[in-house]
């Protein structure tokens, strides 16, 4: 039997060697290889830290099962291979208590923990602000987005309209997206509606995503941290042009948002949106709308 020393002086270098492979991991490497993170690994919004957390250490439980789970299964199909002269069966066991207790108790520590662990961060998502710095209205329409600022300007309800993305024949976007602006480290809260069939609100640098229905309005509420450009989409199936309903997310300073509000201040685009909203029904690379809309309504 080895003794302890031997034994401490093979685990060394094994830790070492996991030390400095974690040392050299770069932080996109460290956050599984997510979006929502720059180079340094400053994050989009409150939340993507926590949401990369769950996601990097589920897969680091899993592998470490996987791991165990195959090691199990090699070391069977090697110790218990038919060997030269060996026929029939090997000798059966009906039962090892110990090996039946250790497959029921141990995946049931796993799954109870997966769900604990869920449980705790999807509350945190979905806990709503009371009171947020921005309250905004985003209006999922086939096959577009539609995106109203409340009381924003001026204590004035702001909106903006948009038309489904029109790509050229190589299938790029060719016009211009409908683009939500948010300021950076303000609190926002989104809430979620659809005009017709059931979309889902997907930024996906911000590791999350919601569901919008007929008759039911979600809400999203976060924190963005880090100005850019980030992209949006539609993650539900809606219908023949599904895949051309995107739009853009522009986190900007404060002043820079109050600036865009004012502009849409200024086009004429105030009040609640269901009054000035006229359905469109633009058909890819004809441009046209609907039959009754307006012209100011784009």
């Amino acid at each position: 039997m080895p003794s302890k020393r031997r034994i401490r002086w093979a685990v060394l270098p094994l830790g070492i060697a996991a030390a400095a492979v974690l040392a050299g991991c770069t932080p996109t490497e460290l956050h599984g290889f997510l979006p929502g993170f720059t180079e340094d690994g400053q994050p989009a919004t409150n939340h993507v830290d926590m949401v990369a957390g769950l996601w990097v250490n589920s897969w680091i439980v899993l592998l470490v099962v996987g791991v165990i789970t195959w090691g199990l299964m090699g070391w069977a199909a090697i110790a218990y291979r038919r060997r030269k002269g060996q026929m029939g069966l090997p000798v059966q066991l009906r039962y090892n208590m110990p090996i039946e207790i250790f497959y029921t108790i141990v995946p049931l520590i796993l799954v109870v923990g997966f769900f604990a662990f869920t449980a705790r961060d999807q509350a945190i998502l979905e806990t709503q602000y009371d009171e947020p710095d921005v309250s905004i209205t985003a209006i999922g329409k086939q096959w577009s987005w539609d995106f109203q600022y409340d009381g924003a300007s001026d204590d004035e309800t702001v909106w903006t309209m948009g038309v489904q993305a029109q790509t050229d024949e190589r299938g790029d976007v060719i016009s211009e997206l409908p683009t939500l602006v948010l300021p950076v480290n303000e609190s926002v809260k989104i809430k979620l509606q659809s005009r017709d069939v059931i979309h889902s609100f997907w930024i996906i640098d911000f590791l999350y995503k919601k569901d919008m229905y007929i008759g039911r309005d979600n809400y999203w509420s976060f924190t963005p941290t880090r100005e850019g450009e980030y992209a949006g989409k539609c993650a539900e199936l809606c219908g023949e042009y599904h895949s051309m309903m995107l739009f853009n997310v522009k986190v900007v300073s404060a002043a820079e948002y109050e600036d865009y509000l004012a502009t849409l201040r200024e086009a004429g685009q105030t009040g609640d949106i269901n009054d000035a909203y006229d359905r469109l029904q633009n058909a890819p690379g004809t441009g046209a709308q609907g039959e009754g809309s307006e012209e100011g309504d784009n």
